[in-house]
């Protein structure tokens, strides 16, 4: 959303496709998990009296408009593109197949999953995870706000410091809020390494993949 602090911002869409495609140009497979709380949270609903399932269906929807946004930004940088939705709605996206989505991958195509695990109560940290296990990926980025994690939240202790490495098992008993726990439970089971980093800063994608020391790792 950029600065505007709601809906999809051009020119910030338009500068991630582009590091989207600067890391798909090395001949790395890249798929992404969109989000979808720029135009809908469905959690801030459910807290006023919504029906949580009917609140997080709706949010599953907002993150189909930010899958085809992020599609239509990268097909203008040349970039092939395959929106797999987890729920079906076949005249925008593909159904979720998870061979399907590997073959995409290994044709060179970016994979965008839309609509979380397609189950209410599940977050999109929770369907990052899951997907990226589906797929057998070499680990996950989770592109944020903030440069890594923190003892503290940056934004409101200014003697909060970062990590560099953390554990798994650290990131739950001191309950960071990396990734909520069913997510973070399922890389640790699996050992998929997670790379906390600051999307708002040109350039990150691509030095996480280079392997530079920016933001946070989570491991074993």
């Amino acid at each position: 959303m950029g600065d505007q602090g709601y809906g999809v911002d051009p020119v910030t869409i338009t500068r991630i496709a582009r590091e989207v495609k600067e890391v798909r140009d090395l001949g790395v497979e890249i798929a992404i998990v969109v989000g979808g709380g720029n135009i809908f949270r469905g959690i801030a609903l459910s807290s006023r009296g919504m029906d949580r399932a009917s609140a997080d269906q709706m949010g599953m929807l907002a993150t189909v408009m930010n899958a085809l946004a992020l599609q239509d930004a990268l097909e203008t940088q040349d970039v092939f593109t395959r929106v797999m939705s987890a729920i079906e709605i076949r005249e925008v996206a593909e159904s979720f197949i998870r061979r399907r989505a590997i073959r995409h991958l290994e044709k060179g195509r970016v994979v965008i999953f839309a609509a979380g695990t397609g189950n209410p109560y599940f977050t999109t940290d929770s369907a990052a995870a899951l997907r990226a296990l589906e797929i057998r990926a070499d680990a996950i980025m989770k592109a944020t706000k903030v440069d890594g994690v923190y003892t503290d939240d940056p934004a409101t202790n200014p003697d909060a410091t970062m990590f560099e490495h953390i554990t798994y098992l650290d990131v739950i008993q001191r309950d960071l809020k990396v990734m909520d726990t069913s997510a973070i439970s399922l890389c640790r089971e699996r050992n998929l390494p997670i790379h906390v980093f600051n999307l708002n800063v040109p350039g990150n994608v691509l030095r996480v993949v280079m392997g530079q020391r920016i933001g946070t790792l989570v491991t074993s």
